[in-house]
């Protein structure tokens, strides 16, 4: 799963891109760029990798993701099946920090959508939002020029202010990928990504970084904030919990698909991590549903 770099500029010389995305399926493609994102599933399911989270995504989802932040869509395997008939259907608008001039979000009146900016570098999944902000996005896609930068800054002075938002991506992998200075995090966070519900183990990742065990392992920890071993736990679990939620698997299931090898330690792990059994977990997630 190779890390691309993607060109989202505008090649029609506008500040910001509106576009709406409807394919039989998401590209797997494990990508960055330099402009921000917005992204509001209008259709769709399935799971969506931003930084080193994995999160369960669906209709009505709105997700900021932050200038060279890496993500990925992933369906779910009904999309790909060949008598399919349903198609993914998503708006993503792109744009650059600066796209209205180097200090104007510094303004005092516009700091709030600056820090809005800072939070979206970890990725920022709004929760609960309001069809009728779904709907000035949808509007915003048939304007043009002047009236689209203005409906932009109401919707960004919305998002900004919007109080039940989910922070993605942890600060280890945010600042171990800005402060990389060459493809060594790169290569081994492909290998991760990969390999995280497989066999998967230090020696390897550390001979992909051209490092001794000893010495990656101080490396890995000193920009992810955490060891290699937790780092993989971690996502384990995440990927657990977005398996959980899809209700496809039995516990024991999950534990193996998730690349833990016996039902105990996967218990234990997922306490950790989770602060809760797996079972305790999912009954709090489906009474979740049941009340909304």
């Amino acid at each position: 799963m190779k890390l691309h770099r993607l060109d989202r500029s505008s090649i029609s010389n506008s500040s910001l891109t509106t576009k709406v995305n409807e394919y039989p399926y998401f590209l797997k493609i494990w990508h960055y760029h330099a402009e921000l994102e917005l992204v509001v599933i209008l259709k769709s399911e399935g799971t969506c990798f931003i930084g080193d989270s994995i999160e369960k995504f669906n209709v009505g989802d709105v997700i900021l993701i932050g200038k060279n932040l890496p993500h990925m869509w992933v369906n779910s395997e009904d999309y790909f099946n060949q008598n399919a008939t349903e198609l993914v259907k998503a708006i993503a608008i792109h744009f650059k920090q600066n796209y209205l001039g180097d200090s104007f979000f510094e303004a005092s009146e516009m700091k709030h959508i600056l820090a809005l900016f800072e939070r979206a570098k970890y990725g920022v999944k709004f929760l609960n939002v309001d069809t009728s902000l779904i709907n000035e996005i949808k509007k915003m896609l048939d304007l043009e020029g002047f009236n689209k930068t203005i409906s932009f800054l109401i919707i960004l002075n919305k998002l900004a202010k919007h109080t039940s938002t989910k922070k993605l991506a942890s600060d280890g992998f945010v600042n171990s990928f800005k402060s990389n200075k060459s493809d060594i995090q790169d290569k081994v966070q492909a290998y991760i990504f990969k390999n995280f519900n497989k066999e998967i183990n230090l020696e390897t990742a550390a001979s992909i970084a051209n490092m001794n065990t000893a010495a990656f392992s101080r490396y890995f920890k000193r920009v992810n904030k955490k060891t290699f071993s937790r780092y993989v736990t971690e996502i384990r679990i995440g990927y657990a919990c977005k398996m959980l939620m899809e209700d496809k698997f039995n516990i024991a299931g999950i534990c193996y698909e998730s690349g833990f090898k016996n039902i105990s330690n996967f218990n234990r792990q997922f306490k950790i991590v989770m602060n809760s059994t797996p079972s305790n977990y999912l009954k709090k997630y489906k009474t979740k549903i049941s009340e909304q």
